[in-house]
């Protein structure tokens, strides 16, 4: 479980294809905190640390993971927004996350905005999965590669979030443009709410 408050963007060191699985390399500066089975989100894709070796560390994402995930896209130099594990004694800052992206989306548009940015991202609208709660709604929470982000103008199959610049500096976003792919997980909560309608 995870909260979307994103500890570190981690550079990706190397990228090796193991028939449908790659292994990610990573650098960061936790990695002596870190244990062999640790789940860490990774684009908020939960995986399992692999390997460690002095200030790298590696995991695994299986085909499952690289067709609903940006994962496959990453190259050396890609920038991967970390988040370790909730703790049960502490706040919950962002919303309740799982580490299952649901699919992916497009950034349409970054429009910078007085020392903020917002940018817009389209995805996939499937009339089947809005049902079961695959949506987003106004001042609700969304996670975009792992980051907690209230969203503003949704519609249908796009929507916007309103990034401050601590948030652009230490996480990923410094790195969207127009054109790049990303990973969303849908609040469980609505999904649940959703779910439970079928059955009234």
């Amino acid at each position: 479980m995870f909260s979307g408050i994103v500890e570190e963007a981690a550079k990706v060191v190397a990228v090796e294809k193991d028939k449908g699985n790659i292994h990610i390399t990573m650098e960061c500066s936790f990695v002596n905190e870190l244990k062999i089975d640790q789940s860490v989100a990774h684009n908020g894709v939960c995986l399992t640390v692999v390997k460690k070796i002095d200030k790298t560390y590696t995991v695994t994402a299986i085909q499952e993971t690289l067709d609903r995930s940006n994962l496959g896209h990453l190259v050396p130099g890609s920038l991967v927004n970390l988040e370790r594990s909730m703790l049960m004694n502490g706040r919950l800052d962002g919303h309740i996350v799982q580490g299952h992206v649901d699919q992916t989306a497009v950034c349409t548009k970054v429009e910078e905005a007085d020392g903020s940015w917002y940018y817009t991202f389209e995805y996939q609208f499937d009339q089947a999965m809005a049902q079961q709660g695959y949506v987003t709604v106004e001042k609700g929470s969304v996670c975009v590669n792992g980051v907690s982000l209230t969203v503003c103008n949704s519609k249908d199959n796009s929507f916007q979030v309103a990034i401050i610049p601590y948030t652009h500096d230490h996480t990923n976003f410094c790195q969207i443009e127009q054109g790049t792919v990303v990973n969303l997980e849908f609040d469980i909560v609505g999904k649940y709410i959703s779910k439970m309608m079928q059955y009234k």
